[in-house]
């Protein structure tokens, strides 16, 4: 069923009608459909191109549309081309001739953008409460278990921190994903209906008023642009891809930390699943999915990138896959974070295995150099120095803290027994949180 066909003189190839219809997807749009048509017909009734009671009777009709969608009364399906017609084809056999009304004064094209941009505002929302909720279990379970670890480059032990510290880390990404995705609704947040086409309309409508029950900020400032703009799908897919990203790598630090090789931390096994052949196996799937979806999202952003790098204006049926790659974007990331929040909330922290891998990975032998520059040797020498009594305690498979003052003055006159309250681990973290207020 189409809202077209007058200038044609045969039907459309059967495997061309299937290939055509986008309702299997945009069929999720039915609200954001419903409610640009109801600000349409108050816009329609308002600049005198329908009678109130006409107006009265379509937004009825469109009201007990919705209503028996939303209780499954109205299945979404059938030879439809897309909800657009779906809605207006439903509308005018409940209504009658009134319902061929509906469309005065919009295109298909204004209606599937003005559409658009309200789910992707809507979904913004939805986003945000669901990276809060993930940087609430990020901080509480950092708050939980402020114990200290090591802190890692290139993957070899480097400094100790401590696992809150570690956490927060990745709870500052998603705050700074939260502003991004707030920055991206709010660029988008503008009304295309009244476009047309491309090149507006005769009539003479208002757009403020359908701006405003529609909530957006503005119209759009230009029709060729506003019935062609995908930024801001490309946006919020972009915002998505650092998330994903940044989910990613903490799913690899989560699949690291479980590890026999590791032990720091246990993920429940609500989030894990095990081997088909080896009883002992505890597999950290939730994560590995994670990382593994990652590849998901960022194959949807650069498919619309290239579905909409070669596009003339204005609207192109091309369009029509923007869909398809936010819908799967977009409940990809939603599915993530939900997954990844439960997963961070339910987890156990293994103090005793971070405090043993910090004690064999010399990570106090930075604050040996920093304690050898405050007896006043040069940094450099101070480097060196300290390399030699790594070496040293290798050999003699000792820490540095194990060892006695005379075996470190062998290295150094300048050391003396204040040198162990200066390595201390414990002592350390103390000093780096002092840095740390400094600096905030």
């Amino acid at each position: 069923m189409k809202l077209w066909g007058g200038r044609f003189s045969s039907k459309a190839d059967e495997i061309m009608e299937k290939f055509n219809s986008s309702l299997p997807v945009d069929y999720r749009l039915y609200r954001e459909d419903i409610a640009g048509s109801i600000a349409h017909v108050t816009m329609q009734v308002h600049s005198d191109l329908l009678s109130p009671e006409e107006g009265e009777l379509l937004v009825n009709g469109l009201q007990s549309i919705l209503a028996d969608i939303e209780s499954g009364e109205l299945k979404i399906e059938g030879n439809y081309e897309d909800i657009h017609s779906f809605i207006e084809m439903n509308l005018t056999e409940r209504v009658g001739e009134t319902g061929k009304k509906l469309h005065t004064a919009r295109s298909r094209n204004d209606q599937v953008a003005v559409d658009m941009r309200q789910y992707a505002r809507n979904q913004t929302s939805v986003v945000m409460d669901a990276l809060q909720v993930l940087i609430d279990s990020l901080e509480a379970k950092g708050k939980a278990n402020n114990v200290i670890m090591p802190g890692y480059t290139h993957l070899q032990r480097a400094q100790v921190v401590t696992f809150g510290h570690h956490l927060g880390a990745y709870a500052q990404m998603f705050k700074r994903d939260k502003k991004r995705v707030q920055n991206a609704a709010e660029i988008l947040n503008e009304n295309p209906l009244g476009c047309g086409a491309l090149a507006g309309t005769t009539h003479d409508i208002n757009r403020q008023v359908t701006t405003a029950l529609l909530g957006f900020d503005k119209p759009v400032d230009n029709f060729l642009d506003g019935v062609s703009d995908r930024d801001y799908l490309v946006e919020l897919m972009s915002d998505f891809s650092l998330i994903m990203m940044h989910m990613s790598r903490l799913s690899e630090e989560l699949i690291l930390w479980s590890s026999q090789e590791f032990r720091f931390i246990t993920i429940s096994d609500a989030y894990s699943t095990g081997s088909s052949i080896m009883p002992q196996k505890k597999n950290p799937d939730a994560a590995e999915l994670i990382r593994g979806k990652t590849g998901r999202v960022y194959g949807s952003l650069f498919a619309l990138l290239t579905t909409l790098k070669g596009l003339p204006l204005t609207y192109n049926k091309d369009m029509q896959e923007d869909k398809e790659q936010f819908f799967d974007a977009l409940d990809t990331v939603l599915d993530c974070l939900e997954i990844m929040s439960k997963m961070i909330d339910t987890l156990q922290v293994n103090e005793k295995h971070m405090k043993a891998a910090i004690k064999g990975g010399f990570l106090n032998a930075t604050e040996v150099a920093d304690y050898l520059v405050a007896k006043g040797t040069p940094f450099r020498d101070a480097h060196e120095i300290v390399g030699k009594i790594i070496i040293y305690c290798e050999q003699e498979n000792k820490a540095i803290e194990d060892l006695t003052v005379g075996e470190l003055k062998k290295f150094s006159n300048h050391i003396e027994d204040d040198i162990y309250e200066y390595i201390d681990y414990e002592s350390i973290i103390t000093k780096g949180n002092k840095g740390l207020m400094k600096k905030q």
